[in-house]
C-alpha cells in the first residue's frame, strides 16, 4: 500500500516533463548569454553590479555576491548551456540518482543566480515559473528508478495555481473579462504579437467572446480535473495543453506557454499514454526509502509554503504573479489581469544633421520583435524573448522617468555603442554614431483586410506625443 501511495505509473509524464524543462532551460540560458550582459553587465543599461551593492544576499540569493564580472557571467551561462544539453537528451537520467539530483540542482542554483539580479529585464513571471518547476525536477529521479508521485503531485498543484490564480485574477481584474470582451483587444495590444496575431485579432466579436469563455473554462474549471481519478486528470491536461497550443499561435509569450505546456504533462497517465501511443513504460526499481523520506519532508514544505498563495486566490485584493520567498518557490501566478485597450509604441529615431531644423531627416531605430516600421510582419519569436522589446512596451504605458534604464538606452545608441546595437534589429546609421536623438510616441492598430490590400501594411498608425526631445551626448552626459 506504502509502495502505491509513493510510486506512481507516471513514467512518461516525468520523461516529458524532465526532456521539456531541459530545453526551456536551454533557451532561457542561451537568452542570457546573447542579452544579460548587453543589459545588466558591467556596462549595460542598468548594470548588475550596481545592484550587487545595494541588496543583501539573504534578499536576492546569487553567487554573484561574491564576485561577478561579464566574463564570469559568461563562464555560468555556459555552463548552463551544457548542463541544459544533458538535461534534454536524458544524460543526466541515464546514470545514478545523485547524478540527476546534482544536475537539475546545479540549472536550479545558476539561473536563480542570474534571475535574482536581473531586474527589471528579468521580472517576468515566467522567470519564477521555471525556478520552481526547476525545483521539483531536482526529486524526480533518473529512468531506471520508480516515479516519485509526490513529486508529480507537486507538478500538478503547480500547475493549478498558475491556471486558477490567472483565472481569478481575470475575473477581479477587468469589466471586460466578465463580459467577455477583452479579446477584442488583446490580440492587438499584447505585448509582442506574432504573424497570427492580426489575423485572430480582425475574427468577428462573436468568435472573440467564444476565446474568451473557452479561456474562462479552462483556468475556472478544468485545472479542477487535475485532482480527480483517471482517465478525469489525464483529459483535464489534454484541455489544458490545447489551450496552450493556442496562446502559442496566436501571440509571443516568450517560454511562459510552452512551459505551462509540459506542466500538464504530470496529469497524464502511463495508462493512457499507452492506450494512446501503445508504448509501454520501461520496468524500474523501488525508491530507496531515504529517497521517499526526502520527497515526504518536500511535500510537508510544500504544503506549508502553500498556505499563503493559497489565501491569496482567495482573496479580494489578489496580488498577480508574486513571491513570497527569494528563492521563488511556491508562487501565486497570473497574468494580464487588465488588458490595454490601446497600443502606444516608442519609436526612437536619430540624425546625423549638426543642427536640428524642419528639414531634419530622422532614421528610426527597429526593433527585433517589437512593432515599429508599419509595413513590417510581426515576427515570432516564442519560446524565445527579446526582453528590451518587452520593456519598451510597459515604457510605453508610462514616462521615461519611470524607467530609468530608457536614458541610458538612448546614451547609448548615441555613442553608437555595439553591444547595445546588437540587441536591435538595425543599426539607421551604419557605424557612425547620431548627433542628436529622440523618441516619439505612437498609437498603433493592425490594418483592415481592405487596408492590407491597398498598403501592403500590417500597422497604421498616428502620432500621440513626443516622449523625450532631442538630445545629444552632450545633453545626456557619460556614464559607465
Amino acid at each position: 500500500m506504502l509502495e502505491t501511495f509513493f510510486e506512481g505509473n507516471y513514467w512518461f509524464s516525468r520523461f516529458l516533463i524532465q526532456r521539456s524543462l531541459g530545453a526551456i532551460y536551454l533557451i532561457a540560458f542561451l537568452n542570457a548569454l546573447t542579452q544579460f550582459r548587453p543589459l545588466m553587465g558591467e556596462k549595460g543599461l542598468m548594470p548588475a553590479p550596481h545592484l550587487l551593492k545595494r541588496i543583501s544576499f539573504k534578499r536576492k540569493p546569487s553567487i554573484f555576491h561574491w564576485y561577478y564580472s561579464d566574463h564570469f557571467f559568461g563562464i555560468i551561462a555556459w555552463i548552463g548551456v551544457a548542463l541544459s544539453i544533458i538535461a534534454l537528451f536524458g544524460i543526466s537520467e541515464s546514470g545514478p540518482i545523485w547524478f540527476s539530483m546534482l544536475v537539475w540542482f546545479t540549472l536550479w542554483l545558476l539561473y536563480q543566480s542570474i534571475v535574482n539580479i536581473g531586474y527589471p529585464f528579468y521580472g517576468f513571471g515566467w522567470e519564477s515559473m521555471l525556478l520552481e518547476a526547476g525545483f521539483f525536477a531536482i526529486f524526480l529521479g533518473p529512468f531506471d528508478m520508480a516515479v516519485p508521485v509526490l513529486v508529480i503531485w507537486m507538478f500538478c498543484w503547480m500547475l493549478f495555481r498558475v491556471g486558477f490564480g490567472a483565472g481569478l485574477i481575470k475575473m477581479r481584474g477587468d469589466q471586460c473579462w466578465r463580459e467577455l470582451t477583452c479579446l477584442n483587444y488583446h490580440h492587438e495590444t499584447q505585448p509582442l504579437p506574432n504573424p497570427l496575431s492580426r489575423f485572430f485579432h480582425l475574427m468577428p466579436e462573436s468568435y472573440h467572446k467564444m476565446e474568451t469563455g473557452f479561456n474562462h473554462f479552462v483556468q475556472l474549471v478544468a485545472v479542477w480535473g487535475l485532482f480527480f481519478p483517471q482517465p478525469v486528470a489525464s483529459i483535464a491536461a489534454g484541455v489544458i495543453i490545447l489551450s496552450q497550443f493556442y496562446l502559442i499561435i496566436s501571440g509571443n509569450y516568450a517560454w511562459l506557454n510552452w512551459l505551462t505546456l509540459s506542466l500538464g504533462f504530470s496529469a497524464l497517465s502511463d495508462g493512457v499514454i499507452t492506450q494512446l501511443t501503445g508504448l509501454t513504460p520501461p520496468e524500474t526499481a523501488s525508491i530507496p526509502l531515504i529517497y521517499n523520506g526526502v520527497v515526504i519532508l518536500l511535500a510537508v514544505i510544500v504544503l506549508i509554503m502553500s498556505i499563503k498563495p493559497t489565501q491569496n486566490m482567495l482573496s479580494k485584493n489578489q496580488k498577480m504573479n508574486f513571491n513570497y520567498n527569494p528563492l521563488h518557490l511556491v508562487n501565486t501566478y497570473g497574468a494580464f489581469g487588465s488588458v490595454t485597450k490601446t497600443r502606444n509604441e516608442i519609436i526612437i529615431e536619430g540624425t546625423t544633421d549638426e543642427n536640428i531644423s524642419e528639414d531634419t531627416e530622422w532614421r528610426s531605430y527597429e526593433f527585433k520583435g517589437k512593432p515599429g516600421d508599419p509595413s513590417q510582419r510581426p515576427p515570432q519569436v516564442s519560446p524565445g524573448h527579446y526582453r528590451l522589446d518587452w520593456q519598451m512596451w510597459f515604457a510605453a504605458m508610462g514616462s521615461y522617468q519611470n524607467n530609468p534604464w530608457f536614458i541610458t538606452l538612448l546614451r547609448k545608441l548615441l555613442e553608437n555603442d555595439e553591444a547595445t546595437l546588437k540587441l536591435l534589429k538595425n543599426d539607421p546609421f551604419s557605424g557612425t554614431s547620431p548627433k542628436y536623438i529622440r523618441s516619439r510616441l505612437y498609437q498603433y492598430e493592425f490594418t483592415s483586410r481592405e487596408e492590407y490590400k491597398k498598403t501592403g501594411n500590417w500597422w497604421k498608425r498616428r502620432l500621440v506625443e513626443e516622449y523625450t526631445r532631442p538630445v545629444s551626448r552632450k545633453d545626456l552626459g557619460t556614464r559607465n
